[in-house]
């Protein structure tokens, strides 16, 4: 790629990404800061991974709905929310935002079956596990297939990632600990954005925001994430695809 099209792309990327970071309204400007092996997105080097990746379809629905989770707990939350909003999913209604419809933290709770699985005052004390992220999933009637570190690899989710990241229409949500990436410290959910081929990162589009930003992880440290075990469930964290039915 020569300098004049480098040149171009840039520009509107970075609109992107101040687009990206006013969407879900005000957060923290001051985020904790990286360790070496994650770079931000923000960044010249995360910039120059996003123009060179292959696998970004996911990162433009993504931007448009990026939010950042209403307390510590809502990660997961956070994360469904932007995936029904991407999938274009017919929302109930927002009174904040009468007339029109869009699913925010505030109604995620409004339908019966979302509620059957795991009540919105357990998930704020508690957040979800891997499961419960299909199940709330199903509960608006979209397709989740689940994936527990324990029941595949990582040369696996890599290719099954990095497909699903060229297709539009459909997204990947990963549930992981973050202290094995050396970020603080706890289980986590967010969605992936893309994946860089010749670094063998992907994208995660942290919903914590006032924590710390998008950052390209590599695949083998993301995966040592999702391979530890849930306390809750006993069982791996892992991955979840989500489509429409």
């Amino acid at each position: 790629m020569n300098n004049i099209s480098m040149r171009t792309i840039k520009i509107p990327l970075k609109a992107l990404i101040v687009g990206a970071c006013l969407a879900g309204g005000s957060v923290f400007a001051q985020t904790l800061t990286l360790p070496q092996n994650l770079i931000a997105f923000n960044s010249p080097e995360g910039e120059k991974l996003f123009v060179e990746s292959q696998s970004r379809e996911d990162f433009f629905p993504l931007s448009m709905q990026f939010v950042t989770q209403n307390n510590q707990a809502y990660c997961g939350v956070a994360s469904i929310v932007m995936v029904l909003n991407g999938l274009q999913i017919p929302a109930p209604e927002a009174p904040q935002y009468s007339p029109y419809r869009v699913f925010t933290q505030e109604n995620f709770f409004n339908n019966e079956a979302t509620r059957k699985v795991l009540a919105p005052e357990v998930v704020s004390r508690m957040g979800m596990t891997l499961e419960q992220i299909g199940q709330f999933l199903a509960s608006y009637n979209v397709k989740p297939k689940v994936y527990h570190a324990a029941d595949t690899n990582l040369q696996d989710f890599r290719k099954l990632a990095s497909e699903n990241l060229k297709q539009p229409g459909n997204f990947v949500l990963v549930n992981y600990l973050r202290r094995e990436i050396g970020q603080e410290k706890g289980g986590h959910i967010s969605p992936l954005a893309a994946y860089n081929e010749k670094m063998d990162r992907f994208l995660i589009m942290d919903v914590s925001r006032y924590k710390y930003p998008p950052v390209w992880v590599k695949t083998a440290d993301l995966w040592k994430a999702m391979a530890t075990p849930d306390s809750v469930s006993r069982k791996t964290r892992g991955f979840v695809f989500v489509s429409r039915n």
